[in-house]
């Protein structure tokens, strides 16, 4: 691989990272050029390609283009993620949120994890509703894509390590969770509450359907994407979902320079941006 100083020279690895951002919304600044020719540069090399150029080319013209681009997005997704991940947000959607929702929806309430990774959000979410009895009260709906192929594969499979639980209570783990040889297993009634896919968030038509949700958690997401990704994600959601509407974001994120279609307020101790 090319040094860090290289990278930055080289012009092809600049139109990689734009086709890139234009595609999935992850943006390296430059400052992490090399991080990404880091990550890519195995993928060239089960390409038999040495240049980023002819790789760039690769992806944005040959017909085989489609089925790297799915490489593409496995190697560059983000998956550090855990159960019971900002717990505020969890209690808020259990206490205040769904109640109103309750009220006021006629139909299913749906819940959409927009990046799940590989699946820790869904399960804490489909952990807490049963545990505050939601499942047996309304009908509800829990949807979760993600980018990333392999990462769908690993939420649906629900096999996860002792990492993933270290903010866990372990009555939780222990009801949810059984012991299987390569770590814990989620309880398979839990995973068939959820609804798994693939789509990318920066394309409309894929993310059409789930956009429509009335709960939308798209944590620790934005802070990989480029400012106009986010905004034209932002313009998505704030179009397809009901009013009202409740986007849960990371705690690092701040959206209020960036919309004035959600209102952010505090529920519940969580901030929470409103379609109202």
């Amino acid at each position: 691989m090319e040094s860090g100083g290289a990278v930055l020279r080289n012009p092809a690895w600049s139109l990689l990272r734009d086709l890139i951002s234009d595609r999935t919304g992850i943006y390296f600044e430059r400052d992490t050029l090399d991080l990404m020719a880091s990550k890519i540069s195995d993928l060239m090399a089960e390409q038999n390609i040495d240049s980023p150029l002819d790789y760039y080319y690769l992806l944005k013209y040959e017909h085989a283009g489609g089925s790297e681009w799915s490489r593409l997005e496995n190697t560059i997704s983000v998956r550090e993620t855990y159960f019971w991940r900002e717990r505020d947000q969890i209690d808020a959607l259990t206490n205040t949120v769904l109640p109103v929702l309750s009220r006021e929806s006629a139909g299913p309430v749906r819940i959409w994890s927009a990046a799940c990774a590989s699946g820790e959000e869904p399960l804490t979410i489909a952990m807490a509703l049963d545990r505050a009895g939601w499942f047996d009260r309304i009908a509800l709906e829990i949807h979760a894509t993600d980018m990333s192929t392999a990462a769908i594969c690993a939420a649906q499979r629900g096999v996860y390590r002792e990492r993933s639980f270290r903010n866990t209570p372990e009555e939780v783990r222990n009801r949810y969770f059984r012991r299987v040889p390569e770590g814990w297993e989620a309880d398979a009634g839990l995973r068939r509450r959820i609804q798994w896919r693939q789509a990318n968030l920066t394309n409309r038509a894929d993310i059409a359907d789930v956009a429509s949700s009335h709960v939308i958690f798209c944590r620790n997401v934005f802070i990989y994407f480029s400012e106009s990704a986010i905004r034209n994600v932002l313009k998505t959601y704030a179009e397809l979902m009901p009013r009202p509407g409740y986007l849960f974001v990371g705690a690092a994120e701040s959206l209020l320079k960036l919309t004035t279609q959600f209102q952010l307020q505090q529920i519940d101790g969580a901030f929470v941006y409103v379609n109202e």
